[in-house]
């Protein structure tokens, strides 16, 4: 039997620069080139779509992530991984609700059902809050659509709380609008559009979405599984079961089916462990000339992968991750984390390196910071989920 092709850490690096447009040369021209390189980029943090972007672009700037997301709709924002809100390109969107959004979605449904009936809140109730909440977006004399707030002043039923957790120790109130609309945004009945004030923003407007698909076949969500992981393949890969696993949410046995039905190749990586690559993708490529990078919280690539020791040595990552496992801003140099960063108050990019990479390594990421330092301008950026060094940073 042949011996499986193998990946060392070098590869692997060489791939993330080039195919994650991080590589010089390979910036891209518009922002629907970078999300589809990237598959889906973290959007729980309003910046981080942002600046996943600009970091990018060969002409980095916000202007262009504001136009495919807001003007021609080419770039959405939907629930899909792990439950996550991510942006993604629109042709995708079909294929993650399908694999992915419908399961999810229905599971929350089921909670909010239970949780509202423990508080006196049947079926019915539920049912005509939520065509209230529709008829008052329907009824929006702006085409850019309704705040959460605006909505409550519509909808008074979005303004009752209901008790969750009664008997335990995490026992609290919630809005009855914080649920539903969560419901309704992950359900697709409704979208986020532009915020109010910059794009940092969190406080989305809303407009009704398209019909909500009918929750797909077994057949058709195993479909839409295989699509959704050959694409991150060709992204990611090589890349393990379980990166696929934790990047997905899926289970264990639905991933081992979307890999086969893509016909995923087995390779060897450099600690031994089995990746997948797609058919077609076995052969390595050159490494890129010298890179440096200041990618912000929750990046696609820092996040890219559960198993992260071949580009972020595990003694850096009690600086770098916060108690939930999310990654801060980042300092990247040639394919490996070497610090953070974070913007003080008075708008300066500080950056501390964990390791000392060089001199040439430090002049490109001091180069880094001053662009970002002027592609931020009078925009003040905080991560939503703080860690360690960034805290400090900016202390």
């Amino acid at each position: 039997m042949p011996a499986r092709p193998t990946f060392d850490d070098d590869q692997r690096r060489a791939r993330l620069a080039r195919r994650h447009l991080l590589a010089p040369g390979t910036g891209a021209d518009r922002a629907e080139q970078v999300v589809d390189a990237l598959v889906a980029v973290h959007a729980t943090d309003p910046a981080t779509v942002f600046l996943a972007v600009a970091a990018r672009l060969a002409a980095p700037g916000t202007a262009d992530t504001e136009r495919a997301l807001y003007a021609d709709g080419t770039v959405l924002r939907r629930h899909g991984m792990r439950k996550t809100l991510f942006a993604v390109p629109a042709d995708l969107a079909p294929a993650l609700y399908a694999s992915t959004t419908a399961k999810a979605a229905a599971a929350e449904r089921t909670r909010l059902l239970k949780d509202f009936a423990a508080s006196g809140r049947d079926a019915a109730w539920t049912a005509a809050a939520e065509h209230a909440v529709l008829d008052a977006l329907a009824a929006a004399a702006s085409p850019d659509g309704l705040t959460g707030s605006q909505l409550s002043e519509s909808v008074p039923q979005l303004r009752e709380t209901i008790d969750y957790g009664v008997g335990t120790s995490y026992q609290t109130s919630q809005p009855v609008g914080m649920r539903l609309l969560r419901l309704l945004g992950m359900e697709g009945a409704m979208v986020r559009r532009r915020p109010v004030g910059s794009w940092t923003s969190s406080r989305h407007r809303w407009v009704p979405g398209p019909p909500v698909p009918a929750a797909p076949k077994p057949a058709e969500r195993a479909a839409a599984q295989a699509g959704l992981a050959a694409r991150w393949l060709a992204s990611y890969g090589p890349a393990t079961e379980d990166d696929l696993v934790w990047w997905t949410g899926w289970g264990v046995r639905e991933v081992r089916t979307a890999l086969a039905a893509c016909a995923a190749a087995e390779v060897e990586l450099a600690d031994g462990s089995t990746g997948f690559v797609l058919p077609d993708d076995l052969a390595p490529e050159p490494a890129p000339a010298p890179w440096a990078a200041l990618l912000p919280a929750l990046d696609p690539t820092a996040m890219g992968w559960k198993h992260r020791d071949w580009y972020l040595a595990p003694e850096h990552r009690p600086e770098l991750v916060d108690r939930s496992g999310n990654l801060g801003p980042t300092v990247w140099w040639n394919g490996r984390v070497i610090g953070g960063w974070a913007q003080r108050a008075d708008g300066e990019v500080a950056f501390e390196l964990l390791a000392d990479p060089g001199t040439e390594a430090r002049r490109a990421v001091t180069a880094e910071a001053a662009a970002l330092r002027t592609l931020l301008a009078d925009t003040r950026v905080t991560p939503r989920f703080r860690t360690p060094l960034e805290r400090r940073l900016t202390s």
